[in-house]
C-alpha cells in the first residue's frame, strides 16, 4: 500500500480538538511544536505525509511569522481548505492567548510574575527528547542524499557562525538547486515570492508611527510586526524593543522582558508575548488586538502560498531548491536542539529525564502529551 493511500481524512470539529490540545501543551519553542506536529500528523493520525509535512516547513521558514503556527495553518488548509485554515491556527493560538491574558491580568494586579522554574526544570529536558526524536525521523526523508547531507552540514554551520536563517536557508535553496542544474546541464529558475503583498502588509503598518494612541495603533504595530519578523523569538525581541519602548514608550525595559519571559514558560507559540504586551497596554480589549495584529499576516500569506506548494514540487529546479531549502530547516532545528540541550541538561537529573524520555518516545511510543504533564510533576517536586 503506497503512502498516500494510507493518508485519512480529519473533520473541523477533530482539526480544532487536536489543535486545541497542542496549543496547551506544546512548550518549548518552535523546534518542538513542530516535533509534536509530526508525531500527531504523519506517524499518529496519518493526516499528512512526512513529505507534505517537511515541504510546509520549509516554506514556514520562507515567509515571517511564527514558523510553528503557520505549519498548523498549512495542515488545516491541506486538510479542509480555509475553513481549515481558520480553525487549525485559531485553535493553535488560543490556549497560549488565554493562558498569556490570565498572567497579565495577574501581572497587572499583583506586580510580578508566578514562578514556574520548577515545572520548566523537568518539561525542558523531555522538550530536548522529543525534539531528538523528530529530527531521526523527519531527516530519513529530509536528508535523503550525499548532497543534501552536505547542504545540512553548511547550513548548520553557517547558523553557529551567525548567520541569518533567512540566508541560510536561501543558501540552502540555491546550492540544491544549482546542483541540480548542473547534472542537467539547466541553470535553476530564481524564486518569485509575494512582494507586492509583504510590501502591501508593510506599507500599511508602517503607519502606525502616525496614528494616536489607541488600539488601531496597537493593532498596526503588531500587524507590522507580524509581517516582517523572520528567526527566533530574540528577533522579536528587538522588534519589540524598538517598537513599544523606545518609539510608542509604552512599555518599560523591565516590562518588555517579563513578556518575553510570559512566551517562553507558557505553551503555544512565542509570538503569544503581544497578547501580554496589548493586556498591559490597553486590558483585555488590547490582548484581543494585539494577537489578532501580530498572527494576521502568517493566516494571509499561507492562504496565498499554500497552493503553490504543489506547483513548485512539479517543477524540477524548484524542487531540488525546496528539496535544499527542507535540508536547511532541520539543519536549523538541530542547532535549536543543541542550543536547547545545553542550556536544559545542566545536571544528572535533568540528563536522566531526557534518557527516559528519549525510551518512552523510541522504544514504548508514548505520547508526548504525557510525557511533559510527568516531567511537569517530577520537575515541581524537584
Amino acid at each position: 500500500m503506497t503512502e498516500s493511500s494510507e493518508i485519512r481524512a480529519a473533520s473541523l470539529g477533530e482539526i480544532a480538538l487536536v489543535f486545541l490540545k497542542l496549543g496547551t501543551i506544546a512548550f518549548g519553542g518552535p523546534a518542538a511544536h513542530l516535533a509534536m506536529m509530526e508525531e500527531e500528523f504523519v506517524r499518529r493520525r496519518k493526516w499528512i505525509t512526512q513529505a507534505e509535512f517537511l515541504d510546509r516547513m520549509a516554506a514556514a521558514n520562507l515567509i515571517p511569522g511564527p514558523n510553528s503556527t503557520e505549519v498548523a495553518i498549512f495542515i488545516g488548509h491541506l486538510k479542509r481548505g480555509w475553513r481549515g485554515l481558520i480553525v487549525a491556527g485559531a485553535s493553535f493560538i488560543i490556549p497560549a492567548a488565554l493562558i498569556v491574558s490570565a498572567i497579565a491580568w495577574a501581572y497587572v494586579r499583583f506586580g510580578s510574575l508566578p514562578r514556574a522554574q520548577g515545572m520548566l526544570y523537568g518539561i525542558k529536558p523531555v522538550v530536548v527528547a522529543i525534539i531528538i526524536q523528530a529530527l531521526g525521523k523527519l531527516s530519513q526523508s529530509g536528508v535523503r542524499t550525499p548532497l543534501l547531507a552536505v547542504i545540512a552540514a553548511l547550513a548548520a554551520a553557517l547558523s553557529l557562525a551567525g548567520v541569518s536563517p533567512v540566508l541560510v536557508l536561501a543558501i540552502a535553496g540555491t546550492l540544491s538547486a544549482a546542483a541540480w542544474g548542473m547534472r542537467n546541464r539547466l541553470l535553476g529558475t530564481a524564486f518569485t515570492g509575494m512582494p507586492q503583498l509583504l510590501a502591501g502588509i508593510v506599507a500599511v503598518g508602517a503607519t502606525a508611527a502616525t496614528w494616536p494612541i489607541g488600539l488601531g495603533r496597537l493593532f498596526l504595530s503588531f500587524l507590522k510586526i507580524g509581517s516582517v519578523v523572520f528567526g527566533s523569538g530574540y528577533v522579536l525581541l528587538a522588534f519589540l524593543q524598538s517598537e513599544f519602548v523606545e518609539r510608542l514608550h509604552w512599555l518599560t525595559d523591565q516590562q518588555l522582558l517579563d513578556s518575553v519571559a510570559v512566551g517562553q514558560f507558557t505553551p503555544g507559540p512565542l509570538s503569544a508575548t503581544a497578547t501580554f504586551i496589548g493586556y498591559i497596554v490597553a486590558g483585555w480589549k488590547g490582548a484581543v488586538v494585539a494577537t489578532v495584529g501580530i498572527f494576521l499576516p502568517g493566516f494571509v500569506l499561507v492562504a496565498l502560498s499554500g497552493p503553490v506548494i504543489p506547483w513548485l514540487r512539479r517543477s524540477p529546479v524548484f524542487a531540488a531548491a525546496l528539496d535544499g531549502v527542507v535540508a536547511g530547516s532541520l539543519a536549523l532545528m538541530a542547532v535549536v536542539t543543541w542550543q536547547l540541550g545545553r542550556a536544559s541538561l545542566v545536571d544528572w537529573p535533568t540528563l536522566a529525564m531526557c534518557g527516559v524520555g528519549l525510551i518512552a518516545l523510541l522504544r514504548f511510543k508514548v505520547n508526548s502529551a504525557w510525557l511533559i504533564g510527568a516531567a511537569a510533576l517530577v520537575g515541581w517536586f524537584l
